[in-house]
C-alpha cells in the first residue's frame, strides 16, 4: 500500500530540502527521500566544508603577517586534523539544525534511494533491503551531482583526488596539480597554496576562471603568481605516470609536472542514474541533465526537477530559488522563472570574486553600447586598514541614445570580502537600476562598500575620489 503525499521530494540537498521546507510552509504534506544525509553535497562535501577550510587558510595567512600590524606572534603552523575537527563541528551543527527544521515543519524524512515510476510513484529502497512506495500529487527530483573526472585519472583518494577527498585530507601534500581553473579549482589552489603546498593549476581554456570578467580574472591570476602558485592556461592534460608515491602529469606540448597529489576540479555531472524513470516521460539531455522548462517541469505531468540535476548554474542558492519557483508553480501561484543570467556568483579564493550580470565582453557581444567604470581597492581606506588593498570593483552599464548612461548590466568585484559586498550590486542589476538611482545613496565611511558607491557615482559624470 503506497503512502500518499501532496509532495514527494527525491534528494535532500539544497534544492530538495528547500522544496520540502517551502512546500510544508505552504501547507503541503511532504515526504523527503534521502539516501545519505539531508544537506547534500553543499553541506557535507562541498560549499560548507570548503569554506571552513578556506577560513583556516585565512587565519593562517593573517597570523603569518601579524607583525605588519604590530602584533608579535610566533610563526604559525598548520594542524590539519584540528581544522578538520572544526569543519565537522560546523557541519554537524548545521546538519542538526536542518534536521530539526524539517521535523518542525512536519516533513517526513524517508531514508533510502528513491526511484520514480509511472503515476508519480516513488519506490524507496532502504539499506536493510526493505522497500516502500510513496505517491505524490507532485514530485520533485533533486538528486544532485557528483565530481567529474578525466579519462586516464583513476581516483584513488591518495594520489588522484576529487573535491570529496580533498576536503577530508589529514595532512597536506607537499605538491599538487589542480586540473581545472574554474571556481572549485581556484578555491583549492588558493587554500593549499596559502597553507604551504606547491601548487600548479592546469586549465584547458585560455583564461583562469572562464566566464568571469577578464579584468577580475587577471587580478586573481596576478595574485596567484605573486604567491607562488603556477598557472598554465590553454593546455590540455594528457595523462599521468605514477612512481614512488608521486606522479608526473603530462600536459600541453611535451610539458610535465611531478607532484604528490592530483586534484580533479573539472566540474560536476548530474546524478540521474539512480532515479529509475522507467515508464515515465522524464527525459535526459545528451549530457545527462534532466530536461525541464522555465518552471522546472519535466515531461511527466506533476514532476519537477531542479538543482544540479538540471542544466542551470550549479549553485546552492540557485537550487533554493528553483525550489520556490517549482513549489509556487505546482500551487498554481503566479511566479516568475529564475533569470539565470542575473544570479549572484561567489568564489571564495584569495582574493575573493563576486559578480552578477553580464561581463564587459558578454555585454558587447549582446549588442549593448557599453560604458565601464573601475575603482581599485588600493584607494579604499578600509582596505588599507585591514591590509587587503588588492582588487577592484568594475561596473558595466548601458549607454542610451544621446549618451546618457542607463541601467547597470553587470557588477564585478574581486578583493577583500567581496562575497559579502555583492548584494547591493545584485539588487541593482535585477532592479535595472541606473547610476542616477544609486548615486545619491549614502555609503558609510570607512567601509569596503564605498568602492561600489564610488564606481557607480563615476558613471554620473561627477565622481568624488577618482
Amino acid at each position: 500500500m503506497a503512502d500518499e503525499h501532496d509532495l514527494v521530494v527525491i534528494g535532500g540537498g539544497p534544492g530538495g530540502y528547500a522544496a520540502a521546507l517551502y512546500g510544508a510552509a505552504a501547507g503541503l504534506s511532504v515526504a523527503l527521500v534521502e539516501r545519505a544525509e539531508v544537506g547534500g553535497t553543499c553541506l557535507h562535501r562541498g560549499c560548507i566544508p570548503a569554506k571552513q577550510l578556506l577560513e583556516t587558510a585565512t587565519v593562517y595567512r593573517t597570523v603569518a603577517r601579524a607583525g605588519d600590524f604590530g602584533v608579535v606572534a610566533d610563526p604559525p603552523s598548520v594542524d590539519l586534523p584540528a581544522a578538520q575537527a572544526r569543519k565537522r563541528e560546523v557541519v554537524g551543527q548545521l546538519h542538526r539544525g536542518l534536521g530539526g527544521l524539517l521535523k518542525k515543519r512536519g516533513v517526513e524524512v524517508v531514508a533510502g534511494t528513491g526511484t520514480l515510476g509511472p503515476d508519480r510513484t516513488v519506490t524507496v529502497a532502504s539499506e536493510d533491503g526493505s522497500r516502500r512506495q510513496l505517491v505524490g500529487r507532485h514530485v520533485v527530483l533533486a538528486t544532485g551531482s557528483l565530481p567529474r573526472t578525466l579519462d586516464g585519472f583513476e581516483v584513488d583518494g591518495t594520489t588522484v583526488l576529487t573535491s570529496d577527498e580533498v576536503l577530508e585530507l589529514q595532512c597536506l601534500p607537499a605538491s599538487a596539480a589542480v586540473i581545472g581553473g574554474g571556481a572549485i579549482g581556484c578555491e583549492f589552489a588558493s587554500l593549499l597554496g596559502d597553507l604551504g603546498t606547491d601548487v600548479t593549476v592546469l586549465e584547458a581554456l585560455p583564461q583562469l576562471l572562464a566566464g568571469v570578467d577578464g579584468d577580475v580574472a587577471e587580478v586573481v591570476a596576478r595574485s596567484f603568481q605573486r604567491r607562488g602558485i603556477t598557472v598554465h592556461t590553454g593546455v590540455a592534460v594528457h595523462g599521468h605516470d605514477p612512481a614512488d608515491a608521486k606522479t608526473t602529469v603530462r600536459f600541453g606540448r611535451g610539458e610535465s609536472v611531478t607532484v604528490e597529489a592530483v586534484i580533479m576540479a573539472v566540474g560536476r555531472r548530474p546524478l540521474a542514474e539512480t532515479l529509475g524513470l522507467e515508464g515515465t516521460a522524464v527525459q535526459l539531455d545528451d549530457r545527462g541533465f534532466v530536461a525541464v522548462d522555465e518552471y522546472l517541469r519535466t515531461g511527466e505531468e506533476g514532476v519537477y526537477a531542479l538543482g544540479d540535476l538540471v542544466a542551470t548554474p550549479q549553485l546552492a542558492h540557485v537550487g533554493f530559488a528553483e525550489a520556490i519557483v517549482a513549489v509556487r508553480h505546482m500551487l498554481g501561484e503566479a511566479v516568475a522563472p529564475v533569470e539565470y543570467d542575473k544570479v549572484p556568483w561567489c568564489i571564495y579564493s584569495h582574493p575573493e570574486v563576486a559578480f552578477a550580470g553580464l561581463t564587459e565582453s558578454a555585454a558587447r557581444e549582446a549588442g549593448h553600447d557599453v560604458v565601464v567604470t573601475r575603482h581599485r581597492f588600493n584607494a579604499n581606506s578600509r582596505a588599507l586598514v585591514v591590509g587587503e588593498p588588492e582588487g577592484l570593483v568594475k561596473v558595466v552599464a548601458e549607454r542610451e541614445a544621446g549618451g546618457r548612461v542607463g541601467r547597470l548590466l553587470g557588477v564585478h568585484l574581486v578583493g577583500p570580502w567581496v562575497t559579502e559586498q555583492l548584494a547591493e550590486g545584485y539588487l541593482a542589476i535585477n532592479w535595472e537600476a541606473t547610476p542616477e538611482d544609486i548615486g545619491p545613496l549614502v555609503h558609510p565611511h570607512p567601509t569596503l562598500s564605498e568602492t561600489f558607491g564610488e564606481t557607480v557615482l563615476a558613471l554620473t559624470g561627477r565622481g568624488l575620489h577618482a
